[in-house]
């Protein structure tokens, strides 16, 4: 039977960078590829990113099982403060989830507050609210902050 579930999350996460270095991180293929969904080599070699608002980032991987993809569209996006995407995942063929994520910096003594927001459907049992945060809360907390302290993908 078709079924949605719908969940919202919010990550908080202190860096010790200011704004635009954390801002910066997403702003490149070069630099997004080091941290975000990055292989045990610690690069995601096929992202493609086009890092303006009506652009498009794409990815797709797996680990030797199902084939992952992420499509996303930026709707929103002010310099070292906010970044509003829409996006989709399939697995395989399957459409997952669509979701709404909100990317916030805000300064904090020396350095930086992230507040992220997902507002996500999950579709038909295929994708977890909670699988989703813990792989997204993985990324932010340990893939962004390894790559800012440059101990992660460079």
């Amino acid at each position: 039977m078709r079924s949605v579930n719908y969940a919202t999350f919010t990550i908080e996460h202190t860096y010790d960078a200011p704004p635009g270095k954390v801002f910066a991180a997403f702003a490149t293929a070069e630099a997004k590829g080091q941290w975000f969904g990055a292989d045990d080599d610690g690069a995601n070699s096929n992202l493609k990113l086009d890092f303006r608002v009506g652009g498009r980032e794409t990815t797709s991987g797996g680990m030797g099982g199902p084939v992952y993809k992420y499509e996303a569209l930026y709707q929103d996006i002010i310099t070292n403060n906010r970044i509003v995407a829409t996006y989709n995942m399939w697995m395989d063929d399957a459409l997952i989830s669509v979701s709404v994520a909100t990317t916030e910096l805000h300064p904090e003594g020396n350095g930086t507050r992230l507040t992220y927001t997902e507002q996500g459907a999950f579709l038909d049992g295929l994708d977890q609210p909670k699988d989703r945060e813990h792989g997204t809360r993985e990324m932010l907390t340990k893939n962004l902050e390894g790559f800012l302290k440059g101990t992660v993908g460079v």
